[in-house]
């Protein structure tokens, strides 16, 4: 795939010196504010060059830019953040429109901040735009007074707004766009401007329903044919799926910026952690070479998983235990997970799981989910009815605390509050545990890492298995993780048990050495 509208023209001598306004800003006036570059001027890569040639250097047949929205997408790292400030500082004065509006608008204010703070610092670190611009940081906000233009960040409800006057709208991280609300109630916002300019720029997403997919797809179809739409400029910068994601080829294929803002020894140990684990592969994929993925990607390696199948060892009933307790809304499987760390800091796992009879039956003859098999065999405890029962789930869970030292147990309380309430009243510790990234996270990375270094035994349980194939872990934008009921192809009641297990585990204190043994990572 070509990823670029290549300007493929000459141009004419007013669009190469409206080009080259635009790279004489970026490399004799801008400076660089941040890391080893610090100071220096910002030049231009090859990538860049080609980006402005395109947007500043085509004209229309009236001597104006052509090219009026865009679409960019890069990996991370590449350098698009100051790309972005920089270009809206260029807009925002020395663009030539007297009254200037320029926006920085994202998911949340805070990311759209981003830009901003890389522009304002970019402003203090250059004394020949110290001179004409004024930063306002409790308004997000930079003034050029001479021309009466500004620069300002948008807030996360300005797609209410009415009445702006914008020349130059940046978008950054498209893919983060919950809905297109904000982008359609901007995207005519420069109507009465005389070249307006709209420039999204994103990373890859996981959404083919997106707004960013919408408009990765007409970059795609303005790329192989420019007369497409004449006003579109698309930019994509990507590895194909079937590429070799191990080899530095792809990796350069997908990061024109490698070398300058990213090394290629920072690629190869990343590429060395996503070889050990599927969800840093997802992430890897999408931050790193720019693939679309879909959230539903597998978290746990089957073979891995598989690996971990040893028998429990030790006198169990001496053991401290820390559980999970995931419920069924009405109909469908519970778990019960149990955790236990060995002197060895290896861990054992000891699940029990529910089902209504009913369903059960239902399940094996449509769905061919070996219900029936598995309560025959005893990996799966039926209750009566087609519905949970959570009378016979209590009384095992008692009878199980009889038998084994269980110092507390985790539980989600919007669908557990009278189990949780009557558990308590028999004596048993049982904590509330949040279904929150910031609650599941650490102790989802910890279990892909007991995984991954085969310190974990399961006894090849084949429900937990099964919950463990199915469970997708979609990372968040800042890398955290937790168990996805929505992304995941069936059920996972036993893997968020497990993860709850040994969250509870970390947060409570025992007489075994209890901190994470593993980096979480």
């Amino acid at each position: 795939m070509r990823t670029s509208q290549p300007c493929t023209v000459k141009l004419c001598p007013d669009g190469e010196a409206k080009y080259q306004r635009v790279k004489g800003f970026f490399e004799g006036v801008l400076r660089h504010s941040k890391g080893e570059h610090a100071g220096k001027p910002f030049v231009l890569l090859p990538w860049q060059q080609e980006v402005f040639r395109n947007l500043f250097g085509v004209l229309n047949a009236e001597g104006r830019r052509q090219h009026r929205v865009s679409y960019i997408e890069v990996p991370k790292k590449n350098g698009k953040s100051t790309l972005l400030a920089g270009l809206a500082l260029y807009m925002l004065g020395w663009d030539g429109e007297p009254g200037a509006e320029v926006y920085g608008a994202a998911a949340d204010r805070e990311q759209a901040g981003i830009i901003y703070r890389e522009a304002a610092s970019m402003v203090r670190a250059s004394p020949s735009l110290s001179k004409v611009l004024e930063v306002i940081d409790s308004r997000k906000t930079i003034l050029h007074r001479g021309s009466g233009s500004f620069y300002r960040v948008l807030s996360a409800d300005a797609f209410r707004a009415e009445g702006l006057n914008i020349h130059c709208l940046l978008f950054d991280e498209l893919h983060s766009q919950r809905d297109s609300r904000l982008y359609s109630a901007l995207r005519y916002g420069g109507a009465s401007r005389r070249e307006p300019l709209l420039l999204s720029i994103s990373t890859a997403g996981f959404d083919r329903k997106s707004l960013a997919w919408e408009q990765r797809c007409y970059a795609e179809r303005c790329i192989a044919d420019p007369a497409t739409d004449p006003a579109f400029y698309g930019c994509i910068h990507a590895a194909d799926i079937k590429d070799d994601w191990k080899k530095p080829k792809t990796w350069r294929k997908a990061n024109p910026s490698l070398g300058q803002t990213i090394t290629e020894e920072s690629f190869a140990a990343d590429a060395r952690e996503a070889d050990q684990s599927p969800s840093k592969l997802n992430a890897f994929l999408r931050y790193r070479l720019n693939v679309w993925t879909t959230q539903d990607v597998r978290w746990l390696s089957p073979d891995a998983w598989a690996r971990n199948g040893g028998a429990l060892r030790g006198d169990l009933e001496k053991r401290e235990w820390f559980a999970g307790l995931d419920l069924a809304s009405t109909y469908d499987l519970s778990a019960f997970v149990m955790v236990s760390q060995d002197v060895d800091k290896t861990w054992d796992v000891f699940p029990v799981f529910w089902v209504p009879s009913a369903n059960a039956a239902e399940r094996t003859t449509r769905d061919k989910i070996d219900y029936v098999g598995w309560i025959r065999d005893g990996f799966v405890r039926a209750t009566e009815g087609n519905v949970t029962d959570y009378d016979v789930i209590r009384q095992d869970i008692v009878a199980l605390s009889q038998q084994y030292n269980i110092k507390a147990i985790g539980v989600d309380r919007w669908n557990s509050t009278q189990l949780t309430t009557q558990l308590q009243g028999d004596g048993i510790n049982v904590v509330g545990f949040s279904q929150a990234m910031s609650s599941m996270s650490s102790p989802s990375k910890f279990l892909e890492n007991l995984v991954i270094s085969e310190k974990l035994r399961h006894a090849g349980h084949p429900v937990l298995a099964w919950n463990a194939a199915n469970v997708a872990a979609p990372p968040d934008h800042n890398g955290n993780i937790r168990p996805s009921k929505l992304h995941s192809t069936e059920r996972i009641d036993g893997i968020a048990a497990l993860v709850m297990a040994l969250g509870v585990q970390s947060s409570v204190p025992v007489t075994v050495e209890q901190n994470w043994d593993i980096q979480v990572i």
